[in-house]
């Protein structure tokens, strides 16, 4: 991981330091100045969540952009694989997504994506953040008869919509169905609700009001009462909360209950693989998904392989091992023989599919998954040490450890995007987990926090 970019692309506070105006130029340079080809304009898709901050990134960006010779095209507001989508179907040569997203509006960040609409390999961020850093792009700049021109394209909204609903089968309908979406004041304001609209269903949504600085606040993915309390005061068949950047799905069943991204895997995989469409009887995870979805694994006939966390070692590995169906427990599914990227939009409609398909409420197909118990403390630290070299986290790591032997596991790992350790603990009762997680915790703060 390098200065700048971590787990998911370049993040930081807006208007600080590196998500500033500058920063973001200067990026905009770096990714033209490498893309640039022989005779051939370098075109570059720029898109965003709907952070008050997204208008003066992008702006940054685009005469980053058009300094080196490329041409910008401004997509506005749409979710992140939206973007990803629209930089294949136009054969552009990157998209570049300004968000943070599930973080408060505060933050800001900035993800690439290669030409085929997948993130880029860390090598090829490194080539970028060299360039950045080494603080001599002035010097590449083209003559003035070679800068480019920005163009804004209007109909990406209605492009990604009818994308998003050829995913659905034609021989299934949401005619009637009692849905409600939380588009937690981001990106899928607009496009979630359309989606679903025209596939039919009875919609209710709340959190679609985004005024700049309230995208994520007590809504979306990371924040479901809302959600919970109107599915069940509806009478909705479900429940689908995305985050700031529609890249996750969290959902809720008619009872209330949240379904995590892993309980979607076995769901989905179990359709897939009913159908003869899962390739390799594979699911790629992540080494953070809960134990109940191995065992689960192991009793419906899938092999499971888990990944380092971050959606884009998911993909990566599903490309290698031959997977299309891999994700996060966090909510982030891709489903490879859709699409490049997680989609949360795309996920709920095949989550819904896979209801439908078996005549099942939400609430019984969760139970294909026992959810191990699961405790996740995230500490502030000052400094991220090889954990490996931190004694008494090392110590209280094994003592726990021995004490649960085959009946859990313990996962201690820093953040890819924020100053933060996470300790994660899986038991047999939710006391245990509970006891053992704080003791690793406090292990941890004594020692960095």
């Amino acid at each position: 991981m390098g200065t700048l970019f971590g787990t998911d692309g370049i993040r930081g506070v807006a208007n600080r330091h590196p998500m500033d105006a500058h920063m973001a130029f200067s990026v905009g340079q770096a990714v033209t100045y490498i893309l640039k080809k022989e005779k051939h304009r370098t075109r570059i898709i720029i898109g965003k969540d709907t952070r008050i901050s997204g208008y003066m990134l992008e702006s940054a960006l685009l005469a980053g952009i058009a300094s080196m010779g490329g041409n910008p095209y401004l997509v506005g507001v749409l979710p992140t694989p939206g973007i990803a989508f629209i930089t294949e179907s136009m054969r552009a040569d990157a998209g570049i997504v300004i968000s943070a997203s599930h973080n408060p509006y505060q933050d800001n960040g900035i993800k690439i994506f290669g030409g085929r609409g997948f993130k880029l390999s860390d090598e090829q961020e490194e080539v970028i953040e060299n360039l950045v850093l080494d603080g001599k792009l002035a010097d590449k700049v083209p003559p003035v008869d070679r800068m480019g021109q920005a163009h804004r394209i209007d109909d990406v909204l209605g492009r990604y919509i009818v994308f998003l609903k050829n995913t659905f089968p034609r021989e299934l309908s949401m005619e009637g169905m009692k849905i409600v979406i939380d588009a937690a004041n981001g990106a899928t304001y607009r496009v979630a609700p359309e989606s679903f609209t025209e596939l039919g269903a009875d919609l209710d949504v709340i959190h679609n009001t985004p005024n700049g600085i309230n995208i994520n606040d007590n809504c979306g993915s990371q924040h479901t009462q809302d959600l919970r309390n109107r599915v069940v005061e509806k009478g909705a068949a479900i429940g689908l909360a995305f985050d700031g950047d529609g890249d996750r799905l969290i959902a809720v069943d008619e009872k209330g209950r949240e379904i995590t991204g892993d309980q979607i895997l076995i769901i989905c995989g179990k359709m897939l693989k009913e159908k003869g469409r899962l390739k390799n009887d594979l699911i790629v995870s992540t080494v953070m998904s809960n134990l109940g979805l191995t065992v689960a694994c192991r009793k419906y006939g899938f092999r499971q392989h888990a990944s380092k966390v971050g959606d884009r070692y998911v993909l990566e590995d599903m490309l290698r091992l031959g997977s299309i169906l891999g994700g996060e427990e966090s909510g982030h599914v891709i489903f490879l023989d859709h699409h490049t990227t997680g989609d949360g939009i795309l996920t709920a409609i095949q989550l819904i599919a896979a209801m439908l398909e078996s005549g099942k409420p939400l609430s019984e197909l969760a139970q294909l998954m026992d959810v191990f118990p699961q405790k996740l403390i995230n500490i502030d630290v000052k400094s991220k040490p090889d954990i490996a070299t931190l004694p008494g986290v090392v110590q209280a790591i094994k003592d726990v450890e021995s004490s649960l032997g085959d009946q859990g596991r313990v996962l201690v790992r820093y953040s890819g995007t924020q100053n933060m350790c996470r300790v994660m603990v899986e038991g047999p009762t939710d006391e245990i987990t509970a006891e053992y997680c704080r003791q690793i915790s406090d292990a941890v703060k004594e020692a960095i926090g």
